[in-house]
């Protein structure tokens, strides 16, 4: 079985006025010179998993100029076994609206049928940068499974920001928390065990597996105290926390707080004391590993977009990730500046040159 687009069609999308792409299952490769459009196409393409897509872009920010009238996105995507035709629009800076079939759909439905990883150079710094990065990273690969953990994680953030609100006012009368916390105990509850269970299908994935790419043991870790186990747990923990809280100005507890820490197996190193050049093939492999789960899953890989990816890896390593893409089956959209770089696919992969002309992107057959 196979998951990927056959047709995708932007208008006035970022730095496209329009442009039409038709391909087939085998890995897309985009070529053609920096700023004529090509990273915009995976961003296109990443609109098809739940969420603000791998920019986290608002909808006004990615309409194109001058005109700004908005833009509209349709695909034709193959999943399960059935086509869909998945469209998204955004009028005058409006929250992009989705339909599948010509059907309103929410986030999590979207979800259910179209998987989508990615790997973008701002990834680069994970492991060296703030934890807010790295609990994306993991809540990307969590969706991934788990298509409601969006939904379960907005409605999260909505009660901490309430909570947080009465907290910088000071507020000291605990009736005005005790529903905020009972919603962010259920809530944060899942959220915690949709990433646990996330961590253990990703060791899953890399244990036994062949691969050229180095083998990363995970952890979720909880500063000042580990996560509850519990929904009544957390929200006793969150009641506990409360005058703490208040000279804090914010909630100190719960899996907002979370990081991941991940150590190069082989060789005992965590992953922040790793060279440059480890650390990126450590990312590397975690989205193989992340698509040979969701292939376990669901019967398919997940559709990848690898933006720059091959500038960053010495021929053999690049010759090696080409082979297992190919090997898992996925459709990977990928970017670079020659098609040189894609050489080592020959005829397993579809080529499209990205050029920009007038201020237009113009996509063609290569």
């Amino acid at each position: 079985m196979s998951l990927h687009l056959s047709r995708l069609t932007l208008s006035h999308f970022r730095s496209h006025k329009r442009a039409v792409i038709e391909v087939d299952a085998r890995p897309v490769a985009l070529f053609g010179p920096n700023g004529a459009g090509k990273t915009n196409l995976l961003e296109a393409v990443s609109l098809f998993s739940p969420g603000r897509g791998m920019r986290r872009a608002s909808a006004e920010e990615m309409t194109r100029r001058p005109e700004a009238i908005g833009w509209k996105i349709t695909g034709d995507l193959v999943s399960g076994g059935q086509r869909h035709e998945i469209a998204f629009q955004s009028e005058n800076g409006a929250a992009r609206q989705v339909r599948i079939d010509d059907k309103a759909a929410t986030q999590t439905q979207l979800g259910q049928i179209a998987r989508v990883l990615w790997l973008v150079p701002a990834m680069d710094r994970l492991w060296i940068e703030g934890a807010d990065g790295r609990r994306r990273f993991l809540d990307r690969m969590t969706l991934s499974f788990f298509p409601a953990h969006a939904e379960v994680t907005l409605a999260y953030d909505k009660a901490m920001r309430e909570r947080n609100r009465l907290l910088k006012d000071q507020v000291r009368d605990g009736s005005w928390y005790r529903a905020l916390e009972g919603q962010m105990a259920e809530a944060g509850t899942l959220i915690h065990a949709h990433r646990l269970a996330a961590l253990e299908a990703l060791d899953k994935a890399q244990t036994g597996a062949v691969t050229a790419f180095p083998a990363a043991a995970l952890a979720l870790t909880h500063p000042e105290t580990e996560m509850p186990a519990t929904a009544e747990a957390l929200c006793a923990a969150l009641a506990d926390s409360r005058t703490q809280d208040l000279y804090a100005g914010r909630t100190l507890v719960g899996p907002h707080r979370a990081d991941l820490e991940a150590v190069y197996t082989a060789k005992g190193v965590p992953a922040r004391d790793c060279s440059t050049g480890e650390q990126k093939a450590l990312l590397i492999s975690l989205i193989l590993a992340n698509a040979r789960a969701l292939a376990d899953q669901i019967g398919a890989p997940p559709i990848l977009l690898l933006d720059e990816v091959a500038a960053h890896l010495d021929p053999s390593r690049r010759a090696a990730l080409y082979d297992e893409i190919v090997t898992l089956g996925a459709q990977a959209w990928m970017t670079g500046t020659e098609r040189s770089l894609f050489e080592h696919l020959g005829p397993r992969a579809q080529y499209r040159e990205v050029t920009a002309t007038e201020g237009t992107s113009q996509i063609t057959v290569a």
